[in-house]
């Protein structure tokens, strides 16, 4: 097994995470909604007022540790629980590093971030096509919530949806 170590980003993360973040959108087919760099990342993880977290995996014994995974995360609200929560935006793993249990670390690692901050739930999405990625999910003890559909508005549509109705 691979020796490797978790710990919460820092901006001279950034490359490493916005290379994992296109490979992740390479995987998922979706590298044309790709904006992310370096420079637009860094205030959201490390500026003023930060809206989001990571974790990133690097390898202990390979020359320069290298980062090989992260997760990105924030808190969200249950208006039901009147608790926060922790969402998963997304988790990346290598390829060539997959099968070593660094996705369940982080995993585990988030939930129990989640249990310390006195979150009452922890959540994440995934494409319906990841077959390996949902039984992976659920032998941890995830619930798939199929009856649930993500609705989105970005870009233009989203200017359009924000402007007030005429009339």
């Amino acid at each position: 097994m691979t020796p490797f170590t978790l710990r919460a980003a820092e901006p001279r993360d950034l490359t490493a995470i916005t290379g994992l973040i296109a490979e992740l959108a390479d995987f998922e087919h979706l590298t044309h909604l790709v904006r992310c760099t370096p420079e637009r990342l860094a205030p959201h993880l490390f500026g003023e007022r930060p809206v989001a977290e990571a974790v990133v995996a690097e390898l202990d014994d390979a020359p320069g540790r290298p980062v090989v995974a992260f997760a990105l995360f924030f808190t969200n609200f249950s208006t039901f629980l009147a608790q926060p929560g922790l969402y998963l935006e997304d988790l990346y793993v290598q390829p060539a590093h997959r099968g070593a249990g660094i996705g369940k670390a982080l995993l585990q690692h988030l939930g129990a971030l989640a249990l310390a901050r006195g979150h009452g739930r922890f959540e994440w999405s995934v494409l319906d096509w990841n077959a390996n990625a949902i039984r992976f999910y659920e032998k941890m003890g995830a619930t798939v919530m199929k009856e649930w559909q993500i609705c989105r508005v970005t870009g233009d549509r989203l200017q359009s949806f924000a402007a007030p109705a005429a009339g």
